[in-house]
């Protein structure tokens, strides 16, 4: 946002800040939703360059759905299935360490 519009916004009472100040995120709630986030996005890029998403749900026996839920960063999505399909698609863990190092 540029300096002037930000000014204004303030000038009429708004506050400007990031997701994480309007929620009250802590430091460690932040950082986890980074990761979830980070892993999200390889899990996508990864499926995407060696299977469709129902193969990926069939090969760990889940649905199209779920993989989709995964793909898109879905709060209700645990890190351990985002993991399990990390694998699933060729993922080592020295790269699923790398995306969470980064991520944080």
């Amino acid at each position: 946002m540029d300096r002037i519009k930000r000014e204004r916004l303030e000038a009429k009472g708004w506050k400007i800040g990031t997701v994480s100040e309007f929620l009250e995120l802590t430091a460690e709630e932040n950082a986890f939703i980074e990761i979830k986030l980070a892993l999200s996005r390889r899990l996508k890029e990864r499926r995407q360059k060696v299977m469709t998403q129902a193969e990926l749900a069939e090969k760990i026996h889940s649905s199209q759905p779920n993989i989709a839920n995964a793909e898109n960063g879905d709060a209700s999505v645990s890190i351990e299935f985002l993991i399990r399909a990390m694998l699933a698609t060729g993922a080592t863990p020295q790269e699923i360490g790398r995306v969470i190092a980064e991520a944080g």
